[in-house]
């Protein structure tokens, strides 16, 4: 088994976690007794993690075939439009705006509003073998999957758009540049994390290095040297907060990966 020395410190888009010795997954053999991580651009690690994998770089594909476009589950969104514009396909300008590897967005349905990776999905492989979008459960940033997804095919529909690919950029230019894993919580039904938050008095909160962001309430950031405990003590805050005023149950969208803790998440 192959292996690959991460800093958590570094690799990480919230900049927080240890140095773990990651197993790699290649030629679709998965380590046993190991929970997955993608880019860790949505992750919180803990200083005592479970033990962990990772997709080698030969899940990082881009493929037109004659069913649709294939695309391997460590290929970061940012490669998927720029192939999808030199070769005239639509619907993934969003992508560009969303950090991350495919098999993450897929396992929890990354989107923009709308605009959703299912919304043209057509399939996805696992270690049990291909899977139909009609044999998974799925809604708001969630899915059924419970395994390692190897790669997928979409349909591949003439048309990008730079206008679309525009309109993203305007709808993401509201959030922070500060290193962080993304929106903290899910948006409940009807309403949204970063309205909640700020309406108990959390927007601009720190703790440590770490704060809810001036600029978007739901976004965690980390100004400099923030740790583990300290992003989670104003998880916690908040959803104590919010559930007492508003009666409402923040769920995070950040994986909490520790020891304590394990969930299969991509």
């Amino acid at each position: 088994m192959n292996t690959k020395t991460i800093d958590f410190s570094k690799f990480s888009s919230i900049r927080i976690g240890p140095v773990v010795e990651v197993a790699l997954i290649e030629n679709d053999i998965i380590p046993d007794g190991r929970m997955i991580i993608g880019s860790a651009n949505n992750v919180l690690v803990s200083p005592a993690p479970p033990p962990l994998m990772i997709l080698s770089k030969m899940y990082d594909f881009i493929r037109l075939e004659e069913d649709g476009l294939h695309i391997g589950a460590a290929t970061p969104g940012g490669r998927v439009v720029s192939f999808c514009k030199k070769n005239d396909i639509a619907h993934f300008e969003y992508l560009s705006k969303l950090p991350g590897t495919l098999g993450g967005m897929i396992k929890m349905n990354a989107g923009l509003k709308e605009y959703e990776i299912f919304n043209h999905l057509i399939a996805i492989r696992t270690p049990s073998g291909w899977k139909q979008k009609s044999d998974i459960v799925y809604g708001y940033r969630k899915t059924s999957i419970d395994e390692v997804v190897f790669e997928a095919v979409f349909e591949a529909i003439p048309g990008y758009s730079s206008e679309r690919y525009d309109m993203f950029a305007a709808m993401r230019s509201n959030q922070p540049s500060d290193p962080s894993a993304g929106s903290c919580f899910k948006n409940p039904p009807g309403d949204y994390a970063g309205r909640l938050i700020e309406a108990v008095g959390l927007k601009g909160i720190r703790n440590g290095a770490m704060a809810f962001s001036e600029v978007h309430a739901n976004f965690l950031v980390n100004y400099g040297g923030g740790t583990y405990d300290e992003a989670l003590s104003l998880i916690h805050e908040a959803q104590k907060r919010v559930v007492n005023e508003f009666g409402i149950e923040l769920q995070c969208e950040v994986v909490i990966i520790d020891q304590k803790n394990v969930t299969k998440k991509q």
